[in-house]
């Protein structure tokens, strides 16, 4: 009987980096696409988890911010020996049209907007590429490039690249 020497997703968490380094292509392009089916598996299992908590705590949870007089933030209560805690964020967006309607008009009747907003200028890349060379120069020095993280994806020879 002839088993196969198969390296398990299990297996591999108790293998030095190295060792995992030299294993074949093959191997590595295979236990990659394991961890991506386990990592999506195991995502699409936490959102229905968290999706039968939100309907088992959701009225408490605003229930208990109302008591507290808030519409957002962290609020904590008990179920038997479990505290619940849970957080509603506070997302606020801002019309950044009218925001420099008002920075302008702030700084018209003498004052300095940075007192009361953050001036954050930026550039997107594709725009930066497509300018002639005389705008791109002239905008050099104040600007930086930094890399990522690198990332590998393996497609063994005949699948389709994903």
């Amino acid at each position: 009987m002839n088993i196969p020497n198969i390296i398990t997703l299990d297996a591999l968490r108790h293998m030095a980096v190295g060792e995992i380094a030299s294993l074949p292509a093959e191997e590595l392009a295979r236990l990659q696409s394991e961890a991506k089916d386990a990592l999506r598996s195991a995502k699409s299992l936490r959102d229905w988890l968290d999706g039968a908590i939100a309907l088992k705590y959701g009225d408490r949870a605003a229930q208990a911010r109302h008591d507290a007089g808030k519409d957002t933030g962290t609020v904590r209560f008990a179920d038997g020996a479990v505290t619940v805690v849970s957080d509603l964020p506070k997302r606020v967006d801002w019309d950044q049209d009218r925001l420099a309607e008002l920075v302008d008009r702030i700084r018209a009747e003498g004052d300095d907007p940075q007192a009361y907003v953050d001036v954050i200028l930026k550039v997107p890349e594709r725009k930066y590429t497509a300018w002639p060379p005389a705008i791109r120069s002239a905008f050099e020095s104040a600007r930086t490039v930094r890399t990522g993280k690198p990332t590998f994806r393996l497609v063994l020879d005949g699948e389709a690249p994903a």
